[in-house]
């Protein structure tokens, strides 16, 4: 079916191209009647304005761009990201604006790309995640001017707004809770260390560990069930193996579970697991994983509205969103051989 354009919502009303222009944008030159009319038959025909054209005429382009560099079929079953979409693009339609959505190789790649968007006018601004800790995208969008809103932090960001959650804080809890259970042997199966969010579960981790006189271990992965497996294998091989093992998404939580089974380790009553980002895979699974999770879909709202204010020219101040909330469920319980747990 062909798409209508101007000239044809111009033939059917009986005038000029110009006229049509000036209704739809609603520009002064055109009677009310004419321009009822003109609005009318341009719904009948199923007009919509190009986003592209309104960019180069000067206007917004009605789009906001989110560039990853995780492997496709990783972000396709890690529900965190999922989520997160979700949430922005619920807040992005009502406001009849669209995501823009690229997977990349490398920062290289995530660089080129904003690059390429802002030369072409694609998009008004950008989400940017996986904040690292020598983060080079952050010094480009300042350099081109492009609106940006980092989901991550609170450092690290340079003069771009953020929004974070308070990972330290959830971190803290975690291992307070495992240390109430008579846990002494705590590990943690980390996302790549080069994040920024890594770096500050990892230092409260330590904190948290350390001020309990517990011996913490950590082992770092891609975020992969893949990797969370072969983690997992390696520290319940280990002379002194933990009795707790806390894991930086739900994906590697899930594989930490099948190779305790497949190793013969009973969860929990010889091995305890935590998960990050709790999603209803943490509850389909027996036994359900205690998880620490918060709205999701809300945090990717509130990061898009703040967005979504700062291409429209007003101030936006960084924050906290939220602090994740540790939920107890049946994959933890006191550590073996241990009579004194404190009850939680």
């Amino acid at each position: 079916m062909k798409r209508p354009t101007i000239a044809d919502i111009a033939r059917r009303a009986g005038v000029t191209k110009s006229t049509v222009s000036f209704a739809l944008n609603d520009r002064p030159g055109v009677s009310a009647a004419t321009r009822d009319r003109i609005l009318e038959i341009a719904r009948e025909m199923g007009w919509r304005p190009s986003r592209v054209a309104r960019a180069l005429s000067g206007g917004r382009a009605g789009v906001l761009g989110l560039v990853v560099d995780r492997p496709a079929r990783t972000l396709g079953i890690e529900p965190f990201f999922m989520q997160l979409i979700s949430g922005i693009e619920g807040e992005l339609a009502a406001r009849d604006v669209a995501l823009l959505l690229q997977m990349a190789e490398d920062g290289e790649a995530q660089m080129a790309t904003y690059r390429r968007w802002w030369a072409e006018r694609r998009v008004d601004g950008v989400f940017l995640v996986d904040l690292r800790m020598e983060d080079e995208r952050v010094g480009l969008l300042t350099e081109l001017g492009m609106p940006a809103i980092v989901i991550g932090g609170p450092e690290g960001h340079g003069g771009l707004p953020g929004v974070w959650n308070d990972e330290a804080e959830a971190m803290r809890a975690v291992v307070e809770y495992l240390a109430a259970l008579g846990h002494r042997r705590i590990a943690r199966v980390a996302g790549p260390p080069e994040l920024r969010h890594t770096a500050a579960r990892g230092a409260a981790f330590e904190a948290a560990a350390a001020a309990l006189g517990i011996a913490p271990a950590s082992v770092a992965t891609d975020y992969t069930g893949e990797e969370g497996a072969r983690a997992t294998r390696r520290l319940l091989a280990s002379p002194a193996p933990p009795t707790a093992v806390v894991y930086d998404n739900d994906v590697m939580a899930l594989a930490g579970l099948a190779v305790a089974a497949e190793m013969g380790v009973p969860v929990p009553d010889r091995l305890s697991i935590v998960a990050w980002d709790d999603s209803v895979l943490c509850r389909l699974v027996h036994p359900p994983l205690t998880a620490v999770g918060l709205d999701i879909p809300s945090y990717g709202a509130e990061v898009a509205r703040r967005l979504l204010d700062l291409v429209a020219g007003h101030p936006v101040d960084s924050g906290c969103h939220a602090t994740p909330v540790l939920t107890p469920r049946g994959s933890t319980a006191a550590a073996a051989g241990t009579v004194d747990a404190k009850p939680v």
